[in-house]
């Protein structure tokens, strides 16, 4: 399922028990943000992944930058930081590159150094999967948080090479994922 996370809780609670996997396109760990760009409030988004990770689902969580709008780097830290202590550090985080379009036509496509250090921050902060979208990048495949081995090369939306056996590292480590 992919979803913005925002549901009331009732609904949320009985919806997730049927569903395997979410990725949660987070908009901004920022509350004007939510409600300037949205007309929402961050606050149930927040409740809502911390529900989805209680109910033992797995997620991942998409952040698309936006120029200006929300590529702080000091509030990327601070989203990065929630997710590790709230959802945690095996939790995937994918930052995806933003191109102008509908009604975001005057803003120009996220720089690829913008994205690169999302990713480095991300990883500062001890966030094991971390990858960078919508543009080719040496940042779209999975390492192991133990050893560094590359297990999961990817390019673009293929697969080019996968080293992992039952969900695990060949140097033993177990890697967070649903492997079925």
């Amino acid at each position: 399922m992919v979803t913005n996370a925002f549901i009331n809780k009732a609904p949320a609670k009985e919806l997730y028990r049927y569903i395997d996997g979410v990725n949660v396109d987070f908009k901004a760990f920022s509350e004007s943000f939510y409600k300037k760009v949205c007309g929402a409030n961050l606050q149930p988004v927040l409740d809502t992944i911390k529900l989805i990770k209680k109910a033992g689902v797995w997620i991942e969580i998409t952040n698309l930058i936006i120029p200006t709008l929300n590529d702080n780097p000091e509030i990327i830290k601070e989203m990065c930081k929630w997710i590790s202590n709230y959802v945690g550090k095996d939790t995937p985080l994918h930052f995806s590159r933003f191109f102008p379009d509908y009604k975001l036509r005057d803003i120009p496509p996220t720089p690829q150094k913008t994205l690169s250090k999302a990713y480095e921050i991300a990883k500062d902060i001890g966030l094991n999967y971390v990858y960078i979208g919508n543009m080719v990048s040496d940042k779209e495949s999975t390492f192991c948080p133990r050893c560094g081995t590359l297990l999961i090369k990817r390019f673009g939306f293929q697969i080019l090479e996968n080293k992992l056996k039952n969900g695990k590292c060949p140097c033993g480590e177990k890697i967070s994922g649903v492997w079925k």
